[in-house]
């Protein structure tokens, strides 16, 4: 027989877990939005920074960023 105990922890995990799926609060089905403003926001990897993400992969293509500046190189050492 399950203890007073064991019956009490089970009980708060299951309440925990029955919430935490529950309080996502989106309502209504899942879909993908198909309207122009949603086409022109980026993707998931897009924003993540991850390469290869182009707009043959569902979203439009982020500007690179503006190149560096590179550090200056420092001279070769003077041979004696």
């Amino acid at each position: 027989m399950l203890k007073a105990h064991q019956i009490l922890v089970r009980s708060i995990a299951l309440a925990v877990c029955a919430a935490s799926l529950g309080a996502c609060g989106q309502k209504g089905a899942l879909f993908l939005p198909d309207t122009p403003a949603a086409r022109e926001r980026a993707t998931l990897p897009q924003t993540l920074g991850i390469p290869g993400t182009s707009e043959s992969q569902g979203g439009a293509a982020r500007k690179p960023a503006p190149p560096t500046a590179a550090a200056p190189s420092t001279p070769p050492a003077a041979a004696q």
